[in-house]
């Protein structure tokens, strides 16, 4: 656990990539290789499951630390980690633990069965033997709450370096549901591939954006200048559903999300045309919820997300289809190195030959002869149930991660409103001392209706304009929440808006976020209720 928590503590001090990398690199080639693939997991999303219930951790700390409860919580709102409280609020100990990472987690994973007063002796003692660094460390593994400052990439290029793997295949041979204790580091390393894992999936190829909202609007004129002739490149709508790769190898059928989770039993109504594929194909696609042949909007399949069964209630609410636009692997061969239109022939001629063509789609090709044509059938993205449009260079093979040059999304502009904030809370992590957390509100009547949170979208030099305004304008203090004078007009930019009757305005928003501060405008100007709904057929 020394090692790990200096780890910790080292990639934290620096934002320099060579130096990320170094520290990297001299803890691969420092610990045992359990602890090795112990971090490689935690660095990738593999976090053991939490044993004890927050409010139980919570209870136990404010003993250990000897404060008073009220004390505990005004020092977690200050903090905006309850990790890093605790580890702050607890005495320092002169003794620490020798014990490694391993042995700590599989303690983690095991204190779990058993009885409530051996966990509490367990933990009392636990953090008795740790230092502030190190117990830091630990409480973020045991709440569940680890994160690192370090992307997934830099890991892999740090053990490629020290093992002479090349990068795409040590990302390639991380996928999928293995976990540390029953995959070992000699065989994430050997040099003729990994220990087959017939459930595998590939590392997803990931479009980089032609604009975000803050930029120049592109034109045709743009599109021109910066990718070249528009007969080098396909167009697609860009699906709003669940990214997923298909699997069919050896008779058995997998469905991976983008996020690495294993959703095979998620959604029974694809699992016939899985069957019914050759085996050794791997297909690259996006689920929707269908009625009538067409696509519905994403909370629609958000019903059936997250849900441990599936009634029949939802199954006839939410029917999913695949609409798929690459094949990866055919005849049980990796095909990435292939050209997107060589794939595409694949793709093709897969779907082609299904009898199941209702659930397995193919993502239509667009028609058109130049940029301007292809900007003017963006604008009907939207009717299409489209977020915009996917850009592909016909000769590109298939990568990993997001790379700029042969994937693009030109997603349509937002939907936007004018809001006023009314709420506002302290943000995490660096941002803990600094109010970054708004609710806003639209006009109904002459009242302030709430509708939406944002997180994102100011700069550093306007959050502490913010900040500076809700500490001398704050009306009411409920717990971490401050009721601020309404004052402040924002521009809130939104994917989409379906109706809720879970929210007080009647309304949800999809990915709201902050577009601009509109210094402009006054309270009284912000928008209505009525003109919020009337976006619902946009």
């Amino acid at each position: 656990m020394k090692a790990f928590a200096q780890l910790f503590l080292s990639l934290d001090e620096t934002n320099k990539t060579n130096e990320k990398v170094r520290v990297l690199k001299e803890y691969f080639t420092s610990v045992p290789d359990s602890d090795k693939m112990h971090m490689l997991a935690l660095f990738t999303g593999r976090r053991p499951k939490r044993p004890i219930n927050s409010t139980l951790v919570r209870n136990w700390a404010i003993e250990v630390s000897n404060i008073p409860a009220w004390l505990f919580e005004e020092s977690y709102h200050v903090v905006g980690d309850l990790a890093e409280t605790m580890a702050l609020l607890m005495p320092a100990n002169e003794n620490s633990s020798h014990k490694s990472l391993t042995e700590w987690i599989a303690e983690i994973n095991e204190i779990a069965t058993r009885t409530e007063e051996e966990r509490k002796l367990w933990l009392v003692e636990s953090w008795a033997m740790l230092d502030s660094q190190e117990r830091f460390v630990f409480n973020k593994l045991l709440t569940g709450s680890f994160r690192v400052g370090v992307s997934q990439n830099l890991v892999i290029k740090a053990l490629a370096d020290i093992s002479g793997i090349e990068a795409p295949t040590l990302t390639h041979r991380i996928m999928g549901s293995w976990m540390p204790e029953t995959y070992h580091y000699p065989q994430l390393i050997q040099a003729q591939g990994a220990a087959d894992d017939i459930s595998r999936p590939y590392p997803f190829f990931l479009a980089y954006p032609i604009q975000e909202t803050s930029e120049k609007r592109k034109t045709a004129d743009d599109l021109e200048t910066s990718l070249g002739d528009a007969d080098d490149w396909q167009a697609e709508w860009k699906w709003d559903g669940i990214r997923a790769q298909m699997i069919k190898r050896e008779g058995k059928i997998f469905i991976w999300s983008r996020g690495e989770d294993l959703s095979t039993d998620k959604f029974p109504e694809l699992h016939p045309f899985l069957n019914a594929l050759p085996d050794g194909t791997v297909l690259d696609g996006e689920i929707l919820s269908f009625r009538d042949d067409q696509p519905l909007p994403f909370n629609v399949l958000q019903t059936r997300i997250g849900r441990k069964n599936l009634s029949k209630k939802i199954l006839e609410e939410s029917p999913v289809a695949v609409i798929a636009y690459d094949c990866l692997e055919y005849e049980g061969v990796d095909i990435r190195s292939k050209t997107q239109s060589e794939r595409r022939e694949i793709l093709e001629s897969l779907q082609a030959a299904t009898s199941f063509s209702d659930i397995f789609r193919i993502s239509a090709l667009i028609k058109f002869d130049n940029w301007g044509e292809l900007e003017t059938i963006r604008e009907q993205s939207r009717a299409m149930i489209a977020e915009g449009i996917m850009l592909k260079r016909k000769n590109a093979t298939y990568q990993v991660g997001r790379r700029r040059g042969d994937w693009w999304k030109w997603k349509i502009d937002p939907l936007s409103i004018d809001a006023v904030m009314i709420y506002a809370q302290k943000g995490h992590g660096r941002r803990a001392d600094l109010y970054t957390d708004y609710t806003f509100a639209v006009w109904d009547g002459d009242k302030l209706v709430p509708f939406a949170k944002a997180y994102s979208g100011l700069t550093d030099q306007e959050i502490n304009k913010v900040d500076n305004f809700v500490k001398r304008n704050t009306l009411e203090k409920f717990g971490p929440v401050r009721t601020v004078k309404p004052e402040l007009v924002f521009e809130i930019g939104f994917e989409g808006i379906n109706k809720s009757t879970r929210h007080k305005s009647g309304i949800a928003l999809r990915f709201p976020r902050i577009l601009r501060w509109r210094h402009d405008k006054k309270k009284e100007e912000a928008d209505t209720l009525e003109s919020l709904k009337s976006l619902l057929n946009e």
